[in-house]
């Protein structure tokens, strides 16, 4: 590798470059990319010599009609290898290794660069100027007809142009690439079954200035090929529904006045529970924008929407009243729960004034009572609304003591909506508040932009429990995410349901919902799954009345300083094990079919352990567990998952 670098350097140093085709290869050696700057610009990927990308396209057409990739004339190629760690403070470790090589190809009015890390490789243009993109073509042609995890988006009846209107919730169809549904789009990421074992992720990362990419294959061959929302030129009135505006025409390009592209990654694992501890996409992100990042405070919030304000045992009508929410704020205070979110309602009017509250609300006392008891408060606002009053919004509640936003109803990605996410990120952060997208795309690495960005939703959540076809397998769902949409970032997944059925048990109930699987697969998923804004869906009666469980997870922490994946196969199981301080937990999820597991925690300081475990008889009162205390000792254990269950351990001055 070293005699690579220093050659190409060399070669570069003599000035204008001959060569057609290029190798980059990995600091370990084992992943290597070729470019190829003939007629057509394509890459190709390799592992161990077995090819998984076969020679792929990359062109732009900008708007003045100038090409970048067809018989592209390079006249320089700079590489270098870059290996530094980086402060991660509200992510899942504490610090991330930033270790690659890179070669750097110029144009005269762009760079290609590529980067190859052990774990993966990357690539973007990267503009001189800011131009606008009238056209991108990329492709990923797969070596073989493999099988993929492709979550198409939900509006598959229609046109390809209106499929771009997406909250990017979506179960995985597990299937052939040549078998994908050609009248659909799916958005990233994407994962690949490869020989050996191998697994592929498609992602995308510092999504700033562009729109974000879907996956398409027009001819049912091996070629997935990018597809790009035009920028949106007229709007008609917003969507009774959902308060979105809706396009009415779109102009002919992609982009306009890009200065920032963004990366495209295909992550390479050797196994699959590889991809449970990727952080590729914050490391390929911008870095900090907004400087001093101590006034952000992570932690956990008791939700109100999910359980539809239904308490029980008090004396006053529940609801969207102040009485309400000086209950929920009790609970939390109670728990050490740090935040409560006041979900859609508390307004005035949801569409069109938000900076008064409704007249059972009493907002000024509320943030009152919460400050006196320890506990922030969270108000839910419409993307469409907020954009509009932006900077109004921030001043006025961040005056008042509000902590942050949950922004709803985005459910587009073309340059308009991405742009919408960086402002929202900049001026909430201008006024110390924090944001969880929801309605979301997927995450691309902005919370290492923006850090006041602890949350996306993008993934079909808990709260798709409360309606919907009762026949929907949400514990699979729980064990793909991990090794796909979760490889994306976190998310605002809303565990923590406390009423809980097995598969036949399970339906829809809107005011008192419930979810699928065990009781320890809600307690595991606050383990798995990321979320530095992590939600409790449930209502705080039916949690106090289960003092065991909840307060397991009041005291779990939502950011990390060591996350390890220790074993799984996509859909079927997944471990992981994370360390906060000195303090250690470990968790498994479980598909339908019961598993034993023998799991090697010899990593672990011995001493006592608290284990929350599926009960004898889970398999058919899924709320049933049993919690006990044991000395661990090292080496392995050995755990009995029940169909649709989860196991959690805690060790160190966490465990309760």
């Amino acid at each position: 590798m070293k005699r690579f670098l220093l050659v190409l350097a060399l070669v570069a140093a003599c000035g204008s470059l001959t060569a057609k085709e290029y190798t980059l290869v990995s600091p370990d050696g084992h992943l290597s990319v070729v470019v190829d700057a003939g007629k057509t610009l394509t890459y190709s990927i390799q592992r161990d010599g077995l090819m998984l990308i076969k020679p792929s396209c990359l062109q732009l057409t900008l708007a003045d009609g100038r090409l970048w990739g067809p018989d592209a004339r390079f006249t320089k190629a700079v590489t270098r290898t870059v290996d530094t760690t980086v402060e991660a403070p509200l992510f899942k470790r504490a610090t991330v290794r930033d270790h690659f090589n890179e070669l750097a190809l110029q144009a005269k009015d762009f760079r290609l660069v590529f980067r190859a890390y052990d774990d993966g490789i990357a690539w973007r243009f990267e503009p001189v100027k800011p131009v606008t993109v009238k056209a991108e073509d990329i492709l990923f042609t797969f070596a073989e007809d493999w099988t993929a995890y492709i979550p198409y988006v939900n509006q598959h009846t229609q046109t390809l142009d209106s499929q771009f209107f997406s909250s990017q919730e979506a179960h995985y169809n597990h299937e052939k690439i040549s078998e994908w549904n050609n009248r659909r789009l799916a958005f990233l990421p994407i994962t690949v079954d490869a020989p050996n074992g191998i697994k592929l992720c498609i992602v995308e990362a510092d999504l700033i200035d562009y729109p974000g990419m879907y996956l398409y294959n027009a001819y049912a061959g091996l070629s997935l090929k990018g597809v790009f929302a035009p920028v949106p030129s007229a709007y008609e009135a917003e969507d009774g529904e959902t308060f979105q505006r809706i396009i009415a025409a779109r102009k002919d390009v992609i982009a306009e006045n890009v200065s920032v592209m963004p990366w495209r990654a295909v992550i390479v694992a050797q196994e699959a529970k590889e991809l449970a501890q990727s952080d590729m996409t914050w490391r390929l992100a911008s870095p900090n924008a907004i400087g001093d990042v101590s006034w952000i405070k992570p932690g956990k919030v008791a939700w109100d929407w999910w359980n539809g304000w239904n308490l029980y045992g008090v004396d006053f009508e529940t609801g969207i009243n102040t009485e309400t929410y000086k209950y929920y704020i009790d609970f939390a205070a109670s728990k050490g729960i740090e935040y409560i979110v006041m979900d859609e309602g508390w307004a005035k009017n949801t569409v069109l004034n938000m900076k008064e509250t409704r007249p059972e609300i009493d907002l000024p006392e509320l943030v009152r009572y919460g400050q006196e008891k320890g506990v922030g408060i969270v108000l839910w606002t419409i993307a469409r609304l907020f954009e509009d009053q932006m900077e109004d919004l921030c001043a006025q509640y961040s005056a008042l003591g509000i902590k942050g936003w949950k922004i709803d109803f985005m459910d587009h990605d073309d340059q308009n909506m991405v742009h919408f996410y960086r402002n929202a990120a900049a001026v909430t952060a201008k006024y110390h508040m924090f944001v969880d997208f929801h309605g979301a795309y997927k995450p691309v690495g902005m919370s290492r932009t923006y850090p006041n960005v602890l949350n996306y939703e993008g993934v079909y959540g808990l709260e798709n429990m409360k309606w919907g076809n009762p026949a929907v397998d949400q514990v699979t769902y729980d064990v793909t995410i991990p090794f796909t949409r979760l490889v994306a970032g976190p998310a605002d997944y809303t565990q923590g349901a406390m009423r809980n059925a097995k598969r036949e048990n399970y339906r829809p109930v809107g005011d008192e919902p419930m979810s699928q699987g065990t009781r320890c697969h809600q307690l595991a998923e606050y383990v798995i799954f990321d979320a530095p804004l992590s939600m409790l869906c449930d209502s705080p009666s039916n949690y106090l009345r289960e003092p065991e469980c909840t307060d397991w997870i009041a005291a779990i922490p939502t950011v990390w300083d060591e996350t390890v994946s220790l074993d799984g196969q996509i859909g079927e199981y997944v471990v992981m094990a994370r360390r906060k301080g000195d303090v250690w937990y470990v968790g498994a999820l479980n598909n339908w079919t019961p598993r034993d597991l023998e799991i090697d925690l010899s990593f672990l300081p011995a001493g006592k352990t608290v284990v929350f475990q599926d009960g004898v008889n889970a398999h058919k009162a899924a709320r049933d567990y049993k919690k006990c205390e044991v000395e661990l000792k090292g080496g392995k254990v050995k755990i009995h998952l029940a169909p649709g269950g989860g196991w959690v351990l805690s060790c160190g001055n966490g465990g309760r």
